[in-house]
Order: C-alpha cells, then structure tokens, then sequence
C-alpha cells in the first residue's frame, strides 16, 4: 500500500463540492539508479515520483511519494533506519523519512539551483554528503539531525560519477569521475569542520607512471648565459594567479587512465577500476598508486580484459561485474590478483550491493531485474525483482477490469499483472517492436498493434498462459492507436499514414477487416461513443496542424450492421464510402492534445496544452471532480490512461519514468459514483451473453492463425507483358485490396487492352521504319535519336533533367569562380595592391644576375605619428642635455666675451669633434646604415637602454631606420630598372637596321632581342593574352547570328575600297611601289639579258657583238658596285653589333655592382633586425620576469593568508582544547570529591552498614553485548562499526535502565531507612552519570590522538 506523503499541503490536491478523493493503491516501475538496502531484509530505490521499498523475504511493496514531483537520487543510513531522497525542482530541497514509519524526520535545504546527482550516508556518525552538478558543482557534508551544513566546497567543472564514505574513517570521502580520483578529508575542531581535497596521480592508459616535474618551483631548470633565466611556462603564458599552480600546455598531456568504479577496504584503502581493465590500489594516507598485476591464465588463448561497472570488498578480495553479464571474484594477493568467474547472469550487471550483514549479494542488471544471492550452506540464487524488457508503452484492463491488466513494452513483452497487488501472472514475447495494446470488451481477447503495421490478437481467458491466435497485416506504416467501441462491436486501428481500420472486434468473425477511412497523418487520439440503445458507433479523430498551429477533428459514424452490408459501403479497395458514414470535418483555434464525445449530448470536449482548461462549446463551467499528481512534468508527463469499465480502477501510465500507478477512490462523490455504478451494471449485464458466446470461438481450434495474404495474379498470356507472377509473400491487407481492384479492371478492360496494344505494335513498327530512313540521310538532314521518342511526358522530364543538371553545374561553376575570384583578390590587395613598392627584379644581360628591390607597404598614420612622436622626444632630449652640460660647465661667472669665446672654441672643439667621429669606420659606429645616407645619431647606445619606454622607442628608430635603407636602395634600382629599359629601346632601335642588312645580305643569323621577364614585370601576370588561353571561346548564339549578318557587308566594303585604289596598284605592277631606285636596291639589281643571245653566237651580228660586249660591261660594273655595298653592309652589322655588346656589358657590370650593393642592404636590414629582435627578446622576457614576481608575490600573499587562518584556527582549536581539558579536570575533581565525600553523606547511619552502601556504591552494572552483533561482526570484512552518538546514546540508555534495577528497593540492605536508600541511589546515579561523561571525553581524546 503506499503510504501518506508528508504532513504538509500537497500543492496539488484540490478539494471539490462532490468529495472525490483518489488515493496510490500501488507503483510499479523498475530501477533506473541504484538499488539500496535500508535494512537486512528490504531493498529500495526510485521510480518516478515514488521511492518503492520492496520486503525481500515477503516481496511486499511500500511506496513514498514525493510531493514536488520526480524523485531525484536515494540514499539509506541502516543504522538509523532513515532514507534520504532529492527532489527535481528549481532550487531541490533533501527530504530524510523514517523507515518502515515513513514519517518525515527532516528536511534540508541548500543554496542548490537545479539538482542534486549525488548522496551518501556516513558508515557511522549523522553525516550526510551531497554533490550538486551543473552550475554549483559543489560538495556539502550535513548533520542531517540538527539540520545544518558543517561545510562545503566547490569544483567547477568536475563531474563526479561516485561518492563514498570510508566504512572504517567518516572523516575520509572518495570522490571518482571519468577523469579523476580525488579523496578528502574532513578535519573537525569541535563544532567548526573542515574539507580539503587530495586529487590522485593516475597513471597513463598502459598502466606505467610518467615522472612528472614541479611546474610550479621547478628545482633543477638550465640556466642560459645568453638568453637569461629559463622561466616556468606558467610564467610564459603570462598567467599570474591560482591558475598558474595548476596549468600545463597542451603537448604537455598525456592520456591517463579512466577510472569507472572503486571500493573501500578495511585498511583504508581504494581499489578502483578502469575503463582500460586494470586495476588500481591506492592508499588512503599516501595516495600511492599500485597497479595490480593480472595473473593471466594458461587455458585462456588471449588475454580477457574486464572493464569494471561496479565493485564490491569481500575478504580476500572484490566482486566485479562487466558489460558481459558475469559476476567475476578478484583474489588479491600483495601486488597481484586472479580472476575467476563468480556468477553468471541473464544480462549486464549494472550495481552490484552487499547486505548490511554481508549474508546476501545484491545483483542489478541493465534492464532493472534484481537478484539476491544468498551465502548459506547452500549458496542460492533468488530473483527479487523481474524487470520487464524496456518501459511501458501501453497499458489496459482485461474485461471487467476488476482482475486483471495486461502491458506491453515497446520490445513486445507482453503481460498480464493481477490487480490487487502487481503480481505478473505470466509474459509472452512477440519479437518485434511495439506501439498499442488494447482489450476486447465482448470477449476476453486482447490485441497489439506493432511497428511493421501487424495486429496480433491474443486469448487471455487463462491469465497464465495466453497465446497468440489471430494476426493481420494492415499496412507497412506502424500502428499508432487501436480502441475498442464500448460495446465491443468494431475495433478501429489507427495508423502513422492517416488510415484507421476498421475491425469486427468478434473473434467468431476471424477478426474481419471490413475497411478503412483516410483522416489526416498526425493522428493524436481517437474516441467513440456507443451507446446501449444506439444501432451506429460515433468516432471522433483528433490529429494535430502543427504548421498553423491548429487542430483537426474528424467525425463520422459506423452502423452496428456493417459486418453484414461491408461489401455496399466500401469501394474495391476498402474504403469507406464517405457519403454513408457521414464524415464531418472541423478545424479548431487551439492546438488540443485530447479531444473525447460527450455521451449524452454529443458534444466535444477537449484539452488544450496551451491553456489550463477543458474547452467545450455552449456548455457551462464544469469543476474538477477530483485531481491527483501521479506523475512529474519533469519526466514528460503521463503517456496513457486506462479507467476500468466500473469507473472504480484507473492506471496510469508515465512517458519516460517508467512507472505505472494505480489509483483507486477513497470517496466516490455522491450522485456521480451512482451513476457510474449503474452504468456498468447495465453494460456488464449487456456483454455477458456475448463474451460468453465469443469466448466458446476463441476455445475451438483455429486453422490458422495468419490473416497475410498469400497469392499470385492469375491472368491470361494476353497480359503477361504488363503483370508479372508476384513470388509468394505476406503483403499488407490495404495493398492486396489494391492489387484485387486492379486486377478486376484487368478483366473489365481486356479487350481494349488487346486493341491498344495491337495499335501500339503498328505504331512501334512505323517508328523503326523511320528511324532506318533517318540511317540513310546527310548528316544535315538526319535528326537525333531522341526526337523519335513518343513519348512527349518522358521526353520533357529528361529535358527538365539535363536542364536541371546544367544549371547545377553552372551554379557549381560559378560559386568554384567566385570563390577563386574572391580568393583572388584578397591575394592580390595583400601582396600587390597594398604596396606602396611593388616587389620585382632585374636581370643582367649575359650573365646570370638577378636583383630585387625590397617590396614595401605604405606607413600607416599612426605609425607615422609614433614616429613623430618618437624623434620629437629624442630632439628634447637632445637639447636638454646641451643645456645640462652647459651649465655644469660654467664653473664661474666670466665676462660675456669671455664666455662667447669659449663658446665659440666649444663650438670648434664639436666640430673637430663630428669630422674626427665622421672619419670611423661605419663598423665601429654599431651600425652599416649610414653607407646609405641614413642618420643615427638619434639612436641610443645598446648599452644605455634600460627602461621599457626607452626600448620601444629604439625599436621604433630602427624601423625607421630600416625603412630608409631600403627607400635609397629601391631608389637605385628604380634608377637600373630606367637605365636597362633605355638599354632595350636602343637595343630595338639598332636591331631594326640589323634585321635590313642581314635581309639585304641574305644571311641566317638570328637577331638577339632583350625583352622583360615576368619577373622584372610582375603586372603583366594580372594581363591573360590571348594565345594563353587552349579552350575555345564561348560565343553566344546572338552573337554567332551578328556575326554571320555582318561578314557579308565587310567583304563588300573591303573588295569597294580595293577597287578604288588604281594608282597603288598600277605603281606596284610597273616600278615595284617605288618611284626611284634605291642604294639598297642594288643588290636586288639584274640587267636584262639582250633577246638575241637566244641564239647561237655563230648567228650574232656585228651590231649585236657589240651589245652582248656592253652587256658584259654593265654586268662587271654592277657586281663590282654589289661587292662594295656589301662589304659595306657587313661593316656596318658588326659595328652595330659591337655597340650592342659594349652597351649591354656595361649595363651587366652596373648591374654587378648594385647586387652587391643588394648584398649590403640586406646585410643592414638583418641587423637591424637582429636589434630589434633582441630588443623585443628582451621586453618578453622583462613581462616573462614582471610575470613570475607578480604570480610569486600573490602565492606569497595567498600562503601568508592561509597561514593566518590556519594560526587563527589553531588558536581557536587550543582555546577550546584548554575548555575542553578544564572541563575534563573539573568532571574529575567532582567525581574524587563524591567518591570522598560519600561517608560524609552517610555518616549519621552505622558503619557497618556504611561499609556496606559502598561496596554497592562501587558496584556497576553489566551490559552484555548480543550474540547476532559478534556473528555479523564476523562476517563483515570492515567489522562493527565504530562508536556513534546514536550508539553512545544507547549505551547510556542500557546504562540507566540498568541503574533502575540497582535501585529497586529488593536490592536494599536489611535495616536500611527507605529514605536513606533513595539518597543512596541518587548519589550513586549522578555518580555513574558523571563516569559516563569522563568516559566521552576520554573517547574524544582518543579520536583526537588518532585524527
């Protein structure tokens, strides 16, 4: 039963006029944390908003409910019987309940915002510790009895996955994460308690150590005589406060191991497991780490690797378990541990948990299931809790709902619980995933909707053993919402895809699918109204907009006849006629997310998420009947609900705790119980014929229980082309009426089919005959392939396509050129346009020299005005010390002459001086800069530059300095570049008289041609040509067509112009296109043979003889004219050529000489640069030095501060320790002073009987220690546990219980006044309490001696 949740107000609970109360009858649900004994014999953990407490022996059920929703995470105290849990809310409190009372003991509240992860008991004492996550991160240890936090401390950042008290030192805590073991120790001086952490040196993942150097005060750095102090790299990185102790560069990390779990042992130790499988020891007082060695054995061919998730101390060793589903006993011996298999489970164990008594092991695996093994004689197995295979994702009542409820989980583990207290009475596995369940109301059958779009139909008339008799497969889409009718008429079976099915729900019609109506996809809900005296089903279908932020319900009606008249309201493909169910559709403003018919008015009402009321229309307010939370916001809600037919059970199912609750009415509220009552009266009355009827089909024999289809079209050889044999398979029912209806049309249309078809050949037939035609033609006449397609539709879509398919390159395409082009202009604004110098060389002509200018940016303006600032400052103190030397000079006072003409000798005297200094060697000045012109006498001496202003502003005199050399060299460049661009002209210039004379002479040689390289003209690289481009140039079609229209009147035009030019021509034709001959001309010469020397010279005449002689003549004057030109011609080439190689050469040894002078500037840059590199050297190393003082002067101030603290408490703590002792010394002192004093008491009595009253004075009482204690104390490896004020307290009140028998008046001497023994007894009860309280504080003496 669950019990009463705290005394105080439940926000929640809602008091109504009608009285209804609902109460928690029981929750089940299954662990999700770990589960943890509060005594020797009951276990619990969380689940949902309720912390379960099962009895192990009886396996009875005791829930608490949290009011302020989810549980968050448990712990138990069994010394204290008391269990202590968080609630998940801003700012969580800690509630502390008694057990088995469950009473509220506590509540403590923090200053934590969002959760708590992490609590644990202390092993004795009333300590509690929690650790908080995100923001505080933060570790608290509480008094949970006086309600108060002893301290606390924050570790940003650090996730902590385990918390654990030392069972053997309260005073010690264990904290793991993934990454880190820290251990800390609780430090108290009387009421005042301190936490300081330890972190573990882990090793790295191989299991070997890394020797690590002191980052913070290393000892042992080398010292560099050049470069100054070697400098810790907190200190490089500039860091100067708490962050430097701890900081380390990234190269610098290693990959440590990753603990998973760890253990105490009785010696204070830790053994801790880790995700690489080895096994660590570490002690408690050193935090030494000791790898344990693995014995592996022989048998074993490769060596098994246990990954640890849980750890627990036995004697001789620790249980673990793995990811394997084995329990696994490590024997530790020394160094050293073997592995042997312990246990075997069903499942990965996930928390594994000793019994106070350490008789019985608790097992908890992955899916929730429990299991104690017992160590007896006979070691057993016992499983406590079954876990069902995953959460719940559907829940209902087996008809009537008194009895009996069945589940189901998404993995399809179906069972059937019996109500009264959750007891499984049996499961049945389907294998595959599920998403409904739903039961039958006409019979006792129950139905299962899975994600492959199967319903499987079960028989739950023997709750022990149900079975499957019944399976149909819808659709492919998965089954979201199945719902009976009240009546158990129909069963309607919603889909993902928006069809709902509608089904005979009577088993002696084999489950019938009669057809389905299409509503929209998002399909939230479905709900129907079926009344007794009404023939039709009403079925409302809520879906959701989410788009317009709306909803749609869809409202249609099914006669109760439709089993017999299906065929007339569906179509061939089983839809349902929307005309005869009367389909309605409404759209409404709110986004509901429920949406239910009213029973009596047909009228809607919904629930919408975004407002706190049920909304219904022309209806009046209703109020709330009853209200109970059963489950938390915080988990999402609750994901179902299921009211039994009598109104009287209700389950509720949660969304993603895992819980399921049942509620039950404490008070039913009057008129409305009454009516429930009835109502279910008449409806049980109505429904026990037919389930009686229904369950006599479901006990007779089935001939099969498959509803898939199994077929094959059976169709003529007319049709074979277009329906093909479909191989035997199970096909959904939506799609097999689909293939009938189709397969009807086939036989209604065959004939036009064949005629289509016949026609379709003809057409084929032409269609080859034309593309064998096409064959034949030119290459002009002939069309493409793809033009003979008739196919109009299939020929615009692949046009689409490649349509589709180019534009997605050119936009490829054109993004990649973007991309370059941007890519481009960057390179080209930093490298090119940026310079206020462009970077480019010149080579010689002959040899091979290349020099470079410097390429150089512009000065930005605030350069520029630090340099001005610079010399201005380096100008006033120029002057200032002229005028300090001046006037240390004037040693008295002079005449003015006089001192004029010292004046003047001075003046004579720095001249002498600047002539004298400008007559060095520039070497000796510091500095080759003032080869080129540059001044430095601004500069200060190297040896002079102490402050850090002073070495900034030499810095930047050195840039200055750098940028005038290499402005007076760019400027000489500038000046070679002018010089070899005259070089080549004149080089062009002569070549054109060279290239007439060798054509004149008819010579072979090749004319040298200087020209510019790319590099001596670096622009020309922004410039394509057009011979660099292979690819041909895209023209366009518009202008293809400009062209082709203007070619014509070019052509026309050019033949006009050519026929005009008449002179041109007739001057070309006659005299060569010159009116006169030319000198050059002669060596083209040739005089005309005379027409007669054609014929033999027998023949000639004298005339003739006469010319042939003048003939001869002209022809020797013209050779000897020929030979005189062309010696000339060849004196002048040579001539021209000898001034090109003087002209070049002297430009090649000008150019030598300014790539030497290169060679020097660029030695002056470098050191120049090499100064300012050191300068700059020296500055870091300044801030590298400021750095370490500051982080040194702060740890000094931070160690001075905690050594005031610590003073502060050690004073404190001796100031207490003197109370505290003085205290012990006056309890003394009264203890002697009643001892001595206790004849005086007594000396009006005899002596005898004095005597007497002091033996029994001295007497004391025996408290014998129970037997159970020694033999637990026996069996647990950590022994009793150590003293605590609840056991003192006990103690005491053995003690004083004791002390009353002593006092009893039967153990009064003979002959004693009854007055005189009560005195007596009084002093010796003080006697005895004031020895009680001396022994306390000797018990703190002694703690404080070991603490």
């Amino acid at each position: 039963m669950a019990q009463n949740r705290e005394g105080e107000e439940s926000p929640y609970a809602v008091s109504s006029p009608s009285g209804a109360t609902l109460s928690v009858r029981w929750v089940q649900g299954f662990p999700k944390q770990n589960v943890h004994f509060v005594t020797e014999d009951t276990i619990c953990y969380p689940s949902g908003n309720y912390v379960i407490f099962i009895n192990i022996e009886t396996k009875t059920k005791t829930v608490l409910q949290c009011i302020n929703g989810i549980v968050g995470v448990v712990a138990t105290n069994i010394p204290y019987e008391v269990v202590a849990f968080s609630d998940r809310k801003l700012k969580p409190n800690i509630y502390i309940y008694n057990f088995p009372g469950l009473t509220r003991r506590t509540k403590l509240k923090g200053n934590i915002l969002l959760d708590y992860t992490l609590l644990t008991f202390s092993y004795c004492g009333t300590y509690l510790a929690s650790y908080s996550s995100l923001p505080e991160f933060e570790l608290a240890l509480w008094n949970w009895e006086s309600n108060v936090i002893l301290c606390k401390k924050s570790q940003p950042g650090l996730d902590v996955s385990q918390l654990s008290f030392n069972p053997m030192n309260w005073r010690q805590l264990c904290l793991s994460s993934p990454s880190t073991v820290n251990v800390w120790t609780i430090e108290r001086s009387n009421q005042e308690h301190y936490i300081k952490a330890r972190s573990v040196k882990l090793p790295l993942e191989d299991g070997t150590f890394v020797n690590e150097t002191d980052v913070l005060f290393p000892h042992s750095l080398p010292k560099d005589l050049i470069y100054g102090p070697v400098l810790p790299l907190s200190a490089i990185a500039g860091l100067v406060g708490e962050e430097a102790e701890t900081f380390r560069p990234k190269d610098d990390l290693y990959p440590l191991l990753h603990p998973t779990v760890h253990c105490w042992t009785p010696s204070s130790d830790l053994y801790v497991g880790c995700e690489e499988g080895h096994l660590l020891m570490i002690n408690g007082e050193t935090l030494k780490v000791t790898v344990l060695q693995k014995i592996e054995d022989m048998t074993q061919s490769e060596p098994h690797h246990i990954s640890p998730v849980s750890l627990v101390y036995q004697k001789d060793g620790v249980f673990a378990s793995g990811i394997e589903g084995s329990v696994y006993s490590f024997i530790i011996k020394d160094s050293s541990y073997k592995v042997e298999t312990f246990l075997e489970t069903e499942g990965p164990v996930e928390h594994m948990l000793f019994s106070p008594s350490y008789k019985m092991l608790l097992i908890q695996t992955d899916k929730g299931s429990v299991c104690i093994y017992t160590f007896d004689e006979k070691p057993t197995l016992e499983k406590v809790l079954d876990a069902c295979d995953g959460k719940f994702q559907a829940i209902d009542f087996i008809t009537p709902g008194t009895k009996y409820f069945m589940t189901v989980t998404h993995s399809g583990e179906v069972c059937i619980w019996w109500m009264e207290d959750c007891i499984c009475e049996s499961r049945i596995y389907l294998n595959t995933p599920t998403t409904a369940l739903a039961c039958s109301p006409s019979s006792h059958s129950a139905v299962v909707g899975t994600v492959d779009g199967y319903v499987y139909f079960l028989d739950v008339q023997e709750v022990d053993s149900p079975g499957v008799i019944h399976k149909a497969f819808l659709s492919k889409s998965a089954v979201q919402h199945l719902i009976f009718d009240q009546r158990g008429i129909f069963l309607f079976v919603g889909s993902s895809e928006g069809n709902i099915f509608i089904m005979n729900a009577n088993p002696s019609s084999s489950f019938e699918i009669l057809g389905f109506v299409e509503v929209s996809k998002d399909i939230l809900q479905i709900s129907t109204v079926s009344l007794l005296e009404v023939d039709v089903v009403q079925v409302l279908v809520l879906s959701s907009l989410p788009e317009a932020e709306k909803s749609r319900l869809e409202l249609f009606t099914v006669p109760k006849i439709l089993p017999t008249v299906s065929e007339s309201f569906t179509d061939e493909r089983g839809k349902l006629k929307e005309e005869l169910i009367h389909l309605y559709l409404y759209e409404m403003e709110h986004t509901l997310s429920s949406a239910v018919l009213d029973f009596q008015s047909n009228q809607i009402y919904g629930f919408c998420n975004q407002a706190p009321y049920v909304c219904s229309y022309l209806l009046p307010e209703k109020e709330t009947f009853a209200r109970c939370q059963s489950h938390s916001h915080q988990a999402h809600g609750i994901q179902s609900m299921r009211i039994s037919m009598d109104g009287q059970s209700i389950l509720v199912n949660g969304k993603d705790d895992g819980t399921l609750v049942y509620l039950k009415w404490k008070r039913t509220g009057g008129i409305y119980g009454d009516e429930s009552i009835d109502y279910f009266q008449k409806l049980l009355t109505f429904l026990s014929k037919t389930i009686a009827e229904e369950n006599y089909y479901l006990n007779s024999p089935r001939v099969s229980l498959d509803l898939g289809h199994d077929f094959k079209y059976s169709i003529d050889s007319s049709q074979e082309e277009l329906a093909t044999e479909e191989s035997k398979k199970e096909i959904p029912w939506i799609q097999w009426k689909s293939q009938e209806a189709v397969e009807k049309e086939i036989k209604m249309f065959s004939q036009k089919r064949k005629e289509i078809r016949r026609g379709i050949k003809e057409l084929a037939k032409t269609v080859l005959n034309m593309m064998e035609e096409n064959e034949k033609l030119d290459n002009i006449a002939k069309l493409e392939q793809q033009e003979f397609g008739l196919d109009l539709e299939e020929l615009e879509r692949l046009h689409e396509e490649s349509e589709e398919e180019v534009a997605k390159i050119r936009k490829d395409v054109e993004m990649h050129n973007l991309a370059k082009g941007y890519l481009t202009e960057v390179i080209k604004e930093e490298c090119w346009n940026a310079m206020a110098v462009k970077g480019r060389a010149l080579k010689c002509f002959h040899i091979p020299y290349v020099v470079e200018n410097f390429p150089m940016k512009e000065r930005s303006s605030e350069e520029l005005k630090e340099l001005k600032t610079v010399l201005q400052q380096k100008k006033i103190e120029a002057e200032c010390l002229k005028l300090r030397k001046e006037i240390s000079e004037v040693q008295s006072a002079v005449s003015l002459v006089k001192k004029r003409h010292e004046e003047d000798d001075e003046e004579e005297e720095d001249e002498d001086k600047i002539i004298r200094d400008s007559n060095l060697p520039n070497y000796l000045l510091g500095s080759l800069s003032t080869d080129f012109g540059v001044d430095t006498s601004l500069l200060s001496s190297q040896l002079e530059l102490h402050s850090r202003e002073e070495k900034i502003n030499q810095i930047t005199l050195l840039k200055d300095i750098i940028y005038k050399v290499k402005t007076a060299f760019n400027n000489e460049f500038d000046a070679a570049y002018k010089q070899k661009e005259f070089e080549i002209t004149r080089v062009t210039e002569r070549n054109v008289r060279i290239r007439e004379i060798i054509s004149d002479l008819e010579l072979e040689e090749t004319v040298w041609q200087p020209e510019f390289e790319d590099c001596e003209k670096p622009e020309r690289t922004f410039v394509v040509e057009d011979h660099e481009i292979t690819a041909q140039k895209h023209v366009s079609p518009w202008q293809k067509a400009k062209t082709e229209l203007i070619s014509p009147h070019e052509t026309e035009r050019w033949l006009h112009s050519q026929g005009l030019d008449v002179r041109n021509r007739a001057l070309m034709d006659m005299m060569g296109g010159v009116l006169e001959v030319k000198k050059e001309d002669i060596l083209k010469m040739v005089i005309p043979q005379p027409a007669f020397m054609i014929k033999p010279d027998a023949l000639w005449t004298e005339e003739e003889r006469k010319q042939f002689k003048e003939y001869e003549k002209k022809v020797k004057e013209l050779n000897e004219e020929r030979d005189k030109y062309r010696k000339s011609l060849e004196t002048e080439l040579k001539k021209l050529q000898n001034s090109i190689q003087e002209s070049t050469q002297s430009f090649d040894e000008l150019l030598k000489k300014l790539f030497e002078r290169r060679v020097k500037a660029e030695m002056v840059v470098n050191q120049e640069e090499l100064k300012i590199n050191n300068l700059v050297f020296s500055l870091l190393l300044e801030e590298e030095l400021t750095s370490r003082e500051i982080f040194l002067n702060n740890y000094l101030v931070r160690k001075q501060q905690e050594k005031n603290q610590t003073s502060e408490a050690i004073r404190k703590s001796r100031e207490e320790l003197d109370a505290f002792k003085e205290h012990y010394d006056n309890l003394m002192a009264e203890d002697k002073v009643l001892d001595r004093s206790f004849k005086k008491e007594f000396s009006e009595i005899p002596s005898h009987q004095v005597d007497l009253l002091y033996k029994l004075f001295k007497r004391r009482p025996r408290i014998h220690k129970q037997k159970a204690h020694s033999e637990a104390a026996s069996s647990t490896p950590f022994g009793e546990r150590p003293g605590s004020g609840k056991l003192n307290k006990d103690t005491f009140a053995h003690l004083m219980k004791a002390m009353d028998e002593l006092d009893n008046i039967n153990n009064m001497p003979e002959g004693l006044d009854p007055s005189v023994w009560d005195h007596f007894c009084a002093t010796r009860r003080a006697k005895v309490e004031n020895e009680h309280k001396v022994c306390n504080i000797i018990f703190y003496f002694i703690l404080f001696s070991i603490y």
